[in-house]
């Protein structure tokens, strides 16, 4: 299996969509059922190989620290009450010993791009993939998915993508690619940002999770302020060129939104009765 060694975690967004609940926590702890949504993100990132955690925050959300942070007392009073379930969910929220992260600040909230570029320093060798938690994906590992799928002879970026209804296509970035061709990866001719309707090429729109040669930072260092007066991550993977498409085979939920999260949160909660039935069964 090919490994991805560094994963970008763009959080440092103050969530107004998700407010008030997001007033005083980061909509990244808000909880899908049982789990956070970081924590769904952060298994997906150690499945694709991740050796290297790379969170973009902001100096109000120091909860999203703590959370990573082991939390000794309360293990100890977990075991000693004998609640091992709580005891294993609290454990797998740390990150293995040989996973290093490092949290960064993105002080200003200059779109996508500045906060990728904001990992830089920290980012080390080779592509980086990047991970949007607040798009969640359910089903087989998208990342690891992608990271099969990744070709860095002859790829420079590779972009998850989902067909998105023709009213939505100006909140996304837009592929321009032969979408009959068969297989989950599609070679791209155009990416645009947040395109009118009228003007979009497709619906076939980039969702959450990318995969960028090392040479975006030194694109993103260059890359001037596009739509909505940010530094675009799209425009950063169009001026690279190799763009790609990757249809995953997850199941999306937009939680950044209300009734997404509540969507996710039924979907997790069927599967974990499924699951309990089974072991039951047995």
């Amino acid at each position: 299996m090919n490994c991805l060694e560094t994963v970008i975690f763009p959080v440092a967004g103050l969530g107004t969509r998700m407010l008030p609940a997001t007033k005083v926590t980061p909509k990244e702890l808000l909880p899908v059922y049982d789990t956070p949504l970081l924590q769904f993100a952060l298994d997906e990132a150690l499945a694709a190989g991740a050796k290297r955690i790379v969170l973009v925050s902001h100096p109000s959300k120091p909860a999203l620290a703590e959370y990573l942070r082991p939390d000794p007392g309360l293990e100890q009073k977990l075991a000693a009450k004998g609640k091992d379930d709580l005891l294993r969910a609290v454990q797998a929220s740390r990150l293995p010993s040989d996973v290093d992260l490092h949290i960064v600040m993105q002080t200003e909230q200059l779109g996508l791009g500045h906060a990728v570029l904001c990992g830089a320093d920290v980012a080390g060798d080779g592509p980086v993939g990047v991970i949007l938690p607040d798009d969640l994906m359910l089903g087989a590992p998208c990342l690891a998915e992608m990271t099969e799928a990744y070709d860095p002879a002859t790829m420079r970026s590779l972009v998850a993508a989902q067909q998105v209804p023709a009213e939505n296509v100006s909140r996304y970035g837009i592929f321009d690619c032969d979408e009959s061709r068969p297989g989950a990866t599609l070679p791209a001719r155009r990416f645009v940002e947040k395109p009118a309707a009228d003007a979009a090429p497709s619906r076939l729109a980039a969702v959450g999770r990318y995969i960028l040669d090392e040479s975006v930072f030194d694109v993103l260092r260059k890359t001037g302020r596009g739509a909505g007066g940010e530094i675009q991550l799209t425009d950063a993977i169009a001026a690279m060129g190799g763009i790609h498409a990757f249809r995953f085979s997850a199941t999306r939920f937009d939680c950044g939104c209300r009734d997404g999260l509540v969507e996710a949160t039924l979907a997790v909660q069927r599967a974990r009765k499924r699951t309990h039935l089974h072991v039951a069964a047995e």
